[in-house]
């Protein structure tokens, strides 16, 4: 599938420090391979599919921009505060893998900067689940902003995964213009979350790599013998996919704990905004807006009714998690706008101190009141 600008989808695809905790080279590569296609389509199918998403995402940035009051802080216009690409579903995997790679490049080495060396075949190990989980999801995602890989001065990317936004237009029988507008609607809204407070994405980065540096710490022979990111992953895998029912949350110490919960909040804050200006948009700019919302919401539901296989798969890739952050940062979204207005819930990205702290996504009233007083 070619890029939205015309070429190919520029994913990591070079050589990484060889004191990395995961072999990123051979992550982009098994998660390329094992990716599923995705659907069939003719050829003219999938120039109206690329074509189509394009054009949604350039003409969302303007709606996002009017649904939420967001303008970027730099002043850059709202169709533009984002790169977009258009991708399939390896594309998408491999990208991934170089925003991972971005993400846990403090894990190579110990706080005095020295390098910490895996121990031998581990780096290969966590490659292989890497790549495998990033190949899995390949599937699920319709769309993702990466505000963590852009060069100074350029904006994040925008994937849209064009096999997978088709696939579930067919499956949920919508309008295809429509639902290719609304999933650009969502993705364009973190664009410019991220564009109208840029120390957002250095505050998640930061926090992000403070907890994933104490849980390789943590790990098995993390201290002495490197980051155990392989270590790291089983004990992770374990927690989800054993007998016990366990959460992720039950490896995790107090500090991690708190840490987690942090970032969960301002993932859930940014998520349950995007769900929310998706739909504020009306049936002027997405006509079929209510029955997209109606048919995804059931689909949804469906997904987190499902039992066996689907069941293990869809925690071990933390997708009712997931839902969960959608719904809870939607309904806190939309109980502070009725508080104090959508002027007064855009103070959430004034600064640090300004971000929902992990009890009030379920208190609303608690943060307007700590905020506005």
């Amino acid at each position: 599938m070619r890029s939205a600008t015309g070429g190919t989808c520029d994913v990591y695809g070079g050589p990484m420090d060889e004191t990395a905790p995961v072999d990123w080279t051979a992550a982009a590569r098994i998660a390329g391979r094992l990716s599923r296609p995705g659907p069939t389509a003719t050829r003219d199918e999938l120039h109206d599919l690329v074509d189509g998403l394009r054009d949604a995402a350039h003409r969302a940035g303007g709606y996002a921009s009017d649904i939420t009051g967001l303008t970027a802080a730099d002043g850059t216009a709202p169709d533009a505060v984002s790169r977009v690409l258009v991708v399939d579903r390896p594309t998408w995997a491999r990208a991934n893998v170089e925003m991972f790679a971005t993400l846990a490049a403090p894990l190579a080495h110990r706080p005095d900067g020295s390098p910490l060396v895996p121990p031998p075949g581990a780096r290969t190990v966590a490659a292989a689940q890497v790549g495998g989980v990033l190949a899995l999801l390949s599937g699920k995602v319709l769309g993702q902003f990466d505000p963590f890989t852009a060069a100074p001065g350029e904006p994040g990317r925008l994937l849209l995964v064009a096999p997978n936004v088709l696939h579930l237009e067919r499956t949920l029988g919508v309008d295809g213009p429509d639902f290719r507008l609304w999933v650009a609607l969502h993705e364009q809204t973190h664009a410019l979350q991220f564009a109208a407070a840029p120390w957002l994405a250095d505050l998640v980065r930061s926090r992000s790599a403070e907890l994933l540096a104490d849980l390789a710490a943590s790990a098995p022979g993390g201290e002495d013998d490197g980051p155990g990111a392989a270590d790291l992953i089983a004990r992770v895998s374990r927690a989800v996919l054993g007998p016990d029912g366990g959460s992720v949350l039950d490896v995790l110490s107090d500090r991690q704990r708190t840490v987690f919960e942090e970032v969960g909040a301002v993932m859930a804050l940014l998520e349950g905004h995007a769900d929310v200006a998706m739909d504020q948009v009306g049936p002027k700019v997405v006509r079929t807006v209510r029955t997209i919302r109606r048919k995804f919401e059931a689909k949804r539901d469906e997904g987190a009714r499902a039992r066996g296989f689907e069941r293990v798969l869809r925690r071990l890739l933390g997708l009712d998690e997931k839902l969960a952050q959608y719904r809870d940062g939607a309904a806190f979204v939309r109980a502070v706008q009725g508080h104090v207005g959508r002027d007064g819930f855009n103070a959430v990205w004034s600064g640090p101190d300004t971000l929902p702290r992990p009890g009030e996504i379920a208190d609303p009233a608690s943060w307007v009141r700590r905020v506005h007083g």
